[in-house]
């Protein structure tokens, strides 16, 4: 299964972002198909962990749930996950740290079918490609945030270090031209930044809505970012900020 769902799944998801809870008819009755449809939908975007069912019911994923931020803006994200793999070549080996748009292009990597190996610290990621046979995963041990479901701190520093690849892709929480990237949990940037000195390159995948705030940890100043992959909402500003500290931004 790809990452790819059809415009009427992505309504289906962006009315649960507005509403959080709709049964079946609900839903059906607003994009005027059968429930017999919209429940195959419902299937299809729950294996995908972007929303939950019950009793009838289509619900939103929890708000501090990784598959919450997926959902969010998923469609955008699918063109970054998209553009991102442009970059990767047969065969190579990739650090991809967690977040909601790197799980999107891990998906991306292993439905391609590029023998293409994702070395990560995000349980979340292992498990939302294991069903693709291609996968390739390396799943580095340490400690477990349960929301976020990804391994921060020593251990996964320690483990990180045993590799070396040419590229790290990561999500951040935050950009601003006066204190650069950052990221919302102090543990999870620090093990970032660590893991981030065993790759030569570092892509950076975010929405939009991320550039021009500021998130509580630092985690890279722009000058050691080489790509940005982004969609088309950058502000100019912050576009020729980026590109004036040698920053290739690139809009999906």
């Amino acid at each position: 299964m790809g990452t790819d769902i059809i415009q009427r799944q992505l309504t289906i998801v962006n009315l649960l972002n507005e509403h959080d809870k709709l049964n079946v008819k609900q839903i059906a009755d607003h994009i005027q198909v059968s429930t017999v449809t919209i429940r195959k939908d419902l299937q299809i975007l729950e294996d995908k962990g972007l929303l939950r069912r019950f009793h009838g019911y289509a619900l939103r994923v929890s708000h501090d749930d990784i598959n919450s931020r997926l959902s969010y803006a998923y469609e955008i994200k699918q063109k970054i996950a998209k553009k991102a793999l442009s970059f990767l070549t047969p065969g190579e080996t990739v650090m991809i740290e967690s977040g909601s748009t790197c799980a999107l292009l891990a998906m991306e990597i292993a439905t391609a079918a590029k023998d293409i190996t994702i070395i990560t610290n995000s349980a979340f990621i292992a498990g939302y490609i294991r069903h693709i046979p291609s996968a390739k995963t390396v799943l580095l041990g340490g400690d477990y945030q349960n929301d976020a479901q990804v391994m921060v701190g020593p251990i996964t520093e320690m483990c990180a270090k045993e590799y070396h690849v040419e590229k790290l892709f990561t999500g951040i929480d935050g950009y601003t031209a006066e204190h650069g990237f950052s990221q919302e949990n102090h543990t999870r940037a620090g093990t970032v930044k660590t893991i981030s000195k065993n790759a030569d390159k570092i892509f950076v995948l975010s929405d939009s809505s991320k550039f021009g705030t500021r998130s509580v940890a630092r985690l890279f100043s722009a000058r050691e970012v080489y790509t940005v992959i982004t969609d088309s909402g950058i502000s100019p500003e912050l576009k020729a900020d980026l590109e004036n500290k040698n920053v290739k931004v690139v809009c999906a």
